[in-house]
């Protein structure tokens, strides 16, 4: 048997790292089970777009990502879509597709991908900003945090309230669902 020359074994290595990297990411599925038409955004990945009551939204969030979802109502975007309209609860800037946190009220769900090391996700729902819409957060890993009117027990309240944070195995799947 021929052994690998160390060129030949550097691109072998190189290609089950890319492939290895490829692999690292948590699918989020974000659905609207709302009676009404709502606008869910997530910074930094995904931005931002409408849902209609049923529809989903897939998102993939690669290893090292902290980020939020959160759900808009009561918008009205311009001819383009892309900026110039307005949301009633967790507008950013007028944007459809949000690379800023939007304004409260806007109940969020919050996450960090590979965190702890790497062997871990983290994820929590907030409402410190205000709540807007009831929200379930689940890891396919660990447990559903329910939001589902304003003081929410499973929700952040206020800055300092760490003891709400759950871990799930890294790169888990997620569940972000809103008038569930």
């Amino acid at each position: 048997m021929a052994m690998a020359s160390p060129a030949e074994a550097s691109s072998v290595f190189l290609l089950l790292c890319v492939m290895a990297a490829g692999a690292s990411a948590a699918t989020f599925t974000i659905t609207n089970n709302c009676s009404f038409t709502m606008w869910p955004a997530a910074t930094p990945v995904g931005g931002g777009l409408q849902l209609n009551p049923g529809q989903t939204w897939t998102l993939d969030v690669p290893v090292g990502t902290t980020g939020r979802i959160w759900g808009r109502t009561g918008c009205s975007f311009n001819g383009n879509g892309s900026s110039g309209g307005h949301c009633a609860t967790g507008d950013c800037a007028g944007e459809l597709s949000c690379h800023v946190a939007g304004n409260p009220p806007r109940t969020e769900a919050e996450y960090t991908i590979g965190g702890g090391g790497g062997a871990q996700d983290f994820y929590d729902i907030s409402i410190i900003d205000g709540y807007n819409l009831a929200m379930d957060f689940s890891c396919s890993t660990g447990k559903t945090l329910k939001c589902r009117e304003q003081g929410c027990p499973d929700a952040f309240l206020f800055p300092n309230d760490d003891r709400k944070v759950d871990a799930c195995n890294a790169n888990s799947n997620y569940q972000v669902t809103f008038c569930p």
